[in-house]
Order: structure tokens, then sequence, then C-alpha cells
């Protein structure tokens, strides 16, 4: 590889490293969990997604954006990086307060049923409390420690999914069993504190009310972007329950977890956690390094895609009913559209955060306010009709408008997705169906899908032989 492409030693596979191992054990606990719940009661599954449902709002308004300005806040030299965390914590306990009255008017508008209101309220309040256990893990980002983050975040998903395991085996009801949340968040939150607090820069000092009010409008724009992502990422759910009810939010819900879960893992773990900070420090002194760094994620997110997207439709009728139970049929069909938003969330995460970093956030919010009114005008004139295939679409259509228009912007700034690799990537998963089709009709099932993988898998191989002397001789990397 050229030098001008070569990764710069910004400790990224170690920094990845640090918390995929934490992360591991989060997804794995919090996919046990889930599993099991689905297993015992469809009905009370569908009522727990759809208070995470809730609780992502809240999360949201609660975070308001600050986490993207407060990198910048903390990241220059001589930054007073503990009263930059201070204001930042105390804007978003204010914000909770708020958020939780919000929910509980929109709980009593709907009229849920009293066992599915206290659900809502305690599983709500746990993830909105999310937003401030992120605060002070940002500031761990910053300081280069998610080695500390992976810890923390593995004991609190180990005691709060460990309750939440203990309690649905015992039969508890689903308010008792909804504490899993708190307690994984206040563990986080707890260690997040003690540990960023005591590595930051400078000590304590009561922030101004001008402070707050300028740190307030840092952020106003973040939490419009953000808030309007949530939106169009889970009204559908919320139609779903008016339409269809629990049942059929459960079923939805069964193979969004897995959709959606392998995106949230990559654009959480990787983009948000690693990749943006490094793209905000370097914009303005190293441009050269953001476009490389941009387009080598967006090489690998692609080939990291196609084949989950290829093994997810491919088994979705051995999965879902291996997993959750055979009481999930029409989660099957489902997921053969659903894995297509796997490739738009990969992508237009990426390019959403490179735009941040070059300062492009307002275009960002146009391109995000887009995908939302689309969304919810699909959600209104469809879903009532066809209710599980109207959601379903309304997630596909909507995450493929916000990768073309903001990967578009991109690849006119930065050549995001290099033309070369483009076509090596198509080559091989044409390569790969045509394998898939010729091996299935004398092969068996399993086999030819194995088949089908092979060019990808050896396109893999074949840049990561081209990259491993770049590696080798980064030690930092």
């Amino acid at each position: 590889m050229p030098d001008s492409e070569k990764a710069p030693p910004y400790r990224i596979l170690r920094k990845t490293a640090y918390l995929l191992s934490a992360r591991w054990l989060r997804e794995g606990l919090h996919a046990l969990f889930f599993i099991y719940l689905a297993r015992v009661s469809a009905t009370t599954y569908g009522e727990f997604m759809l208070a995470m449902g809730v609780g992502s709002v809240l999360l949201l308004v609660s975070q308001f954006g600050l986490n993207i300005p407060l990198v910048s806040m903390l990241t220059p030299k001589g930054s007073d990086q503990q009263e930059a965390l201070l204001q930042v914590s105390l804007i978003q306990t204010v914000l909770l307060g708020f958020g939780l009255l919000g929910a509980l008017g929109f709980i009593h508008w709907q009229g849920y049923a009293g066992s599915l209101r206290q659900v809502l309220l305690v599983l709500g309040a746990g993830a909105g409390l999310e937003s401030l256990s992120s605060t002070f893990f940002v500031g761990l980002q910053v300081q280069g420690r998610q080695d500390l983050e992976g810890k923390v975040r593995a004991l609190g998903a180990g005691l709060g999914f460990g309750y939440g395991l203990a309690m649905l085996a015992l039969g508890a009801a689903p308010v008792v069993v909804a504490f899993f949340k708190l307690i994984e968040t206040l563990v986080n939150l707890t260690g997040g504190i003690v540990l960023s607090v005591a590595r930051a820069a400078s000590r304590w000092r009561w922030p101004s009310l001008g402070q707050l009010r300028g740190t307030l409008q840092r952020g106003l724009l973040f939490a419009v972007i953000e808030i309007t992502a949530v939106i169009f990422s889970r009204a559908n759910l919320f139609f779903l329950q008016r339409y269809q009810g629990t049942a059929g939010v459960g079923q939805y819900s069964v193979t969004w977890q897995l959709v959606d879960g392998i995106a949230n893992l990559v654009s959480g773990l990787l983009l948000q956690s690693i990749m943006f900070p490094l793209f905000v420090r370097l914009w303005h002194k190293d441009r050269p390094a953001v476009s490389r760094l941009a387009r080598n994620a967006a090489r690998w997110l692609l080939c990291a895609a196609l084949p989950l997207m290829f093994v997810l439709y491919v088994e979705s009728d051995r999965l879902i009913p291996l997993i959750f139970g055979p009481q999930y049929q029409e989660a099957i069909w489902m997921q053969k559209y659903l894995v297509f938003t796997i490739v738009a969330a990969f992508l237009y995460n990426l390019a959403a955060f490179v735009m941040v970093s070059m300062e492009k956030q307002v275009l960002v919010l146009v391109f995000y306010l887009a995908g939302m009114i689309f969304n919810l005008a699909w959600c209104s004139l469809v879903i009532p009709a066809t209710p599980l295939l109207g959601a379903v679409l309304a997630m596909v259509l909507t995450k493929v408008l916000v990768a073309v228009l903001t990967i578009s912007y991109c690849q006119r700034r930065l050549a995001l997705i290099p033309g070369g690799p483009l076509k090596q990537l198509a080559a091989a998963a044409l390569g790969g169906i045509a394998l898939y089709l010729g091996a299935g009709l004398i092969l068996p099932r399993l086999m030819a899908e194995i088949l089908a993988l092979t060019p990808i898998l050896a396109l893999a191989w074949r840049w990561w032989q081209e990259e491993k002397t770049s590696l080798e001789s980064e030690p930092g990397i």
C-alpha cells in the first residue's frame, strides 16, 4: 500500500479491542436476557421492547446532543475537563427530569394499562440515566482510556443482566424484572464518575449560568439531530402498537433486535467511541488523514456488512425459531427486508460523523429531518392498512434515504467510497451469489452458503495482507 494510504498510529485496533471485549459481554447478556424473555412471554417481550423505545427517546432528550460537542470541549490541551464534565452532566440531569415528566404525559395520553405503565417508567428511567454515564465515558474516551470504560461496562452488564435473568427464572412480575436496566446504568454511572473525574485535568469549579447556557446552546443542534434520528428509528413501533398491539411489536422487535443490534454495535463502538474523536482531533490539523481514515473505514464497513446481510437473509427461517421460538413466524419474512438496513446504517453513521467533524452538522440535520418527515408520512399512510409490512418498509426506505443523502455529500467532498474497493466488493458479492445459486442445486444448503461467502472472505484476507506490513510498522496501532 502506498505511504499516503497508510493508517496513522492512533491505536485504533487496541482501543477497539478494549471496548469490543466488554461490548461482546454486554451484548451477549442482552441477547440472552431478551431471548429468554421472548420465550417466556411474547406479550411481556413486546411490552419491554415498547418500553425500550420510550427509553431511547428519553436517552436522546436527556443527552441533548451534548456528548458530541463535549469531545471538542475536552480535546484541546489545557482544557478544563472537570468543569466541562460538570456542565454537561448538570444540564443532562435537568433535561432528564423534564423528559420523565414528558414520558408520564405520553403514557397517560396513550392510555396504557397499569402494568405496562410501570414497565415503561422503570425501563425508561434506566435508559434515560445512560445519558449521564455516557458523558463520563466520553471523558475516558478522549483520555484514550477505553480499557477502563470497557471494565466498567462489563461490570454493569454482569450485575444488571444477572439480576434480570435471576428475576425471570424466579417468575417475578415484569416491573420487578425491569429494574435490571436501572442496576446496569447506576453501576456504569458510578464507575464513569469515579474514573473520569480522577483522571480529568483541572479541578471542580461550579459553572455559572452563562456557561451552562453556552454549553446548552452548543448542544442544541446536535440534540435535534439525535432526537430526529431516534424518531425515524422508533416511530414505527408506536404505530405498530396502535394498529397491531404488543403482539405485532414483539414480532417486529424479534428480528429488529438482531439487525439493529449489529448496526448499533458498529456505530456505537467503532464509529462514535473511537473514530469520531479522531476525526474531530485531526480535521483542523491533518485533513488528508481524516480522508484516509474515513475511506478505509468505509470499505471495511461494506466488507463486513455484505456477509452479515447474506447470513441473516438466507438463515432467517432457522435463526428466528431457533433463538426466539416457533411463535415468531412473521419475524422470518420481516428479517429478509430488514437486513438491507445494515449496510445503510453502517454508511450513514460513518458519513454523519465525518460531516460533523467537518462542522457540517446543519446539513446533517437537514438530511435527518428529510428522513424523519418521510418516515412519519409513510407510517401514517401505510401502517394502518398493512401494519407489519408497512413498519418494515418504513425502516428500510428511511435508512436508505438518509444513507443516500449523507454519503452523496461525503462522496463529493472526500470520495468516501473508493471506486476500486467498491468494484472489488461488487465482483465478490456477485460471485458469491452465483456460487450460492449454482451450488444450491447439488450441495446441502449449509455448504452452499459457506461456498457463497468465500469470495468476499478471500477479498477481506487480501486487503488485510496488504495492510499487514503497514500495521506491523506502526506499533501504536
